[in-house]
C-alpha cells in the first residue's frame, strides 16, 4: 500500500518534500516539522531552513541530512520541551542562541542572524516558537540585500512570518 501511494504521488508530480511550493520558483523556507520527521527528509533553501520549535526527532533528521548549525531565536524564558543545546551538540551540530523578542525585530538583529548563518559551514536550521520571528528577520535581511518592500515581505512570509508582518513594515519605513 505504501509503495502504491508513493507511486501515485510521484506519478502525479506532487512533491514529497516537507515544504510547500507556492507555485513560483522559490519553495517555502519554513518546514512542517511533522513532515520532516515522518519523511526523514528536509532540503535547505539558500542554505537555511526555518521552523517552529523542533523536538529531538526533528533535530535528528536535520543532523542526518547534513545540517551543521541550529540557531535558536527563542528567549531564555521560553520552554523548549527539551534540553536543546545538549540535544543539538549530541547530534554533532553547533547550537547558537540569538534571543529575539518583538522589539528585537530590527535591521541590526537581521544583520546578526546573517552573520551567524554566513559563519556556518553547512546548512542551518533557524527556529523560534513558530517561525514567525525567523520570517520577520529574513524579510529584513532580504530588504538589506536590496529587495523592494513587497519582495522582502513575501520572502519573510515564506520563512514563517505571520503576526510580526506589521512590525516588519514599521521597520522597513525607518530605513
Amino acid at each position: 500500500m505504501t509503495k502504491l501511494l508513493l507511486a501515485v504521488v510521484l506519478a502525479a508530480g506532487l512533491s514529497t518534500t516537507p515544504y510547500a511550493d507556492m507555485g513560483d520558483s522559490e519553495p517555502e523556507l519554513k518546514v512542517n516539522l511533522a513532515a520532516v520527521v515522518s519523511t526523514g527528509e528536509v532540503v535547505p533553501v539558500d542554505g537555511i531552513t526555518s521552523a517552529g520549535q523542533p523536538d529531538e526527532q526533528a533535530l535528528a533528521v536535520f543532523a542526518n541530512r547534513g545540517y551543521t548549525t541550529v540557531i535558536d531565536l527563542r528567549t531564555e524564558s521560553e520552554d523548549r520541551g527539551i534540553d536543546e543545546p545538549a540535544a543539538v551538540k549530541g547530534l554533532g551540530m553547533q547550537y547558537v542562541s540569538l534571543p529575539i523578542g518583538r522589539d528585537d525585530i530590527t535591521f541590526e538583529s537581521a544583520q546578526m542572524l546573517d552573520t551567524l548563518i554566513a559563519k556556518a559551514d553547512g546548512p542551518v536550521l533557524v527556529h523560534c516558537g513558530s517561525g514567525n520571528r525567523v520570517g520577520a528577520l529574513l524579510a529584513l535581511s532580504k530588504s538589506m540585500e536590496g529587495a523592494d518592500d513587497e519582495a522582502a515581505l513575501e520572502y519573510g512570509r515564506k520563512g514563517g512570518m505571520t503576526r510580526l508582518e506589521n512590525r516588519v513594515k514599521e521597520v522597513l519605513t525607518e530605513k
